[in-house]
């Protein structure tokens, strides 16, 4: 690693999140907790760094409406901004219905299709510790190739990179296949329970960690209130508890414990302790509406 902060590229969403009080009724009203919050996974991971005081830059596409929004919100949250503004396209939104564990989401990814790879400067690369990339900018921006290069341009550079897979819906739409083939020679990987089933065909979370952790060498899937289960360097995988919270909303969950994980780990390179922090900031994440802190 050559330098001392953490890169977060991918996605910028103004979220609306939804959560019913009673059973949603079809055709009437259905009382809820309605809140419009900035989002976007790997804009949720930056903020959540942020919020750790971690050295953070993000990288990122929005529409120039409410750029400066985005802008002056990032910097409130003590990560540095690179913004791609796009004239012609919105910043994407997505409308998100949690129920329980569960949530439905209505997308629009806008702004985030048109993320330039050139974006991710050899300036920003240079003051690196760790390069985290977004699945979804992979999926619906940057493509497998361009992926592969950017991947392989930090590595050279002396970047460890992270990737968080993102939707499965996305990953089942560009192909399982091209998609392990677009991430290959990341670093660190960090799969939900959904995305290490899809990506390795295997039901058993074991299965498909070991599965996982003979192409990377560190993968940390997590399984929600079960906790995560890391494997390093293809070794037998470690469950790390969760600790036990009220659930709220779950969106950002997985976001804020990659925050946690990489704030601790581009620190002390111990994967398991880097484990530990990141599910307890996903369990700050899950008490409250939203996928970022509450300021």
């Amino acid at each position: 690693m050559t330098g001392s902060r953490i890169v977060v590229v991918g996605d910028v969403i103004n979220d609306i999140v939804v959560v019913p009080r009673v059973p949603m009724r079809p055709d009437t009203d259905t009382p809820a907790t309605i809140r419009p919050r900035p989002g976007g996974s790997a804009a949720n991971t930056a903020v959540w760094l942020g919020s750790r005081h971690a050295p953070v830059d993000f990288v990122g596409a929005v529409g120039a409406h409410d750029a400066d929004v985005h802008e002056r919100e990032f910097r409130e949250s003590e990560v540095e901004p690179h913004l791609q503004v796009e004239d012609a396209i919105p910043t994407g939104s997505i409308i998100i219905v949690v129920d329980g564990e569960e949530r439905s989401m209505f997308v629009e990814r806008g702004a985030n299709g048109a993320l330039r790879i050139e974006s991710v400067t050899d300036e920003l690369l240079d003051d690196a510790a760790v390069l985290h990339v977004s699945g979804y900018s992979i999926l619906d921006g940057f493509g497998a190739t361009r992926t592969r290069d950017l991947i392989a341009h930090a590595t050279a550079r002396g970047v460890p990179v992270s990737v968080n897979p993102a939707s499965i819906g996305y990953i089942a739409d560009f192909g399982v296949e091209a998609f392990n083939g677009a991430i290959e020679g990341a670093t660190l990987l960090f799969p939900n329970r959904a995305e290490a089933r899809l990506l390795t065909g295997e039901d058993d979370p074991i299965a498909a960690a070991r599965v996982l952790g003979a192409r990377f060498p560190v993968v940390a899937l997590t399984l929600g209130g079960d906790g995560v289960l890391v494997v390093v360097d293809g070794g037998e995988a470690v469950q790390v508890p969760a600790p036990a919270v009220r659930l709220v909303d779950p969106t950002g969950a997985g976001d804020a414990f990659a925050a946690g994980f990489l704030e601790s780990w581009v620190q002390h390179h111990d994967p398991i302790a880097a484990a530990e922090t990141g599910v307890f900031v996903a369990a700050c994440a899950v008490t409250q509406i939203g996928g970022r802190p509450a300021f």
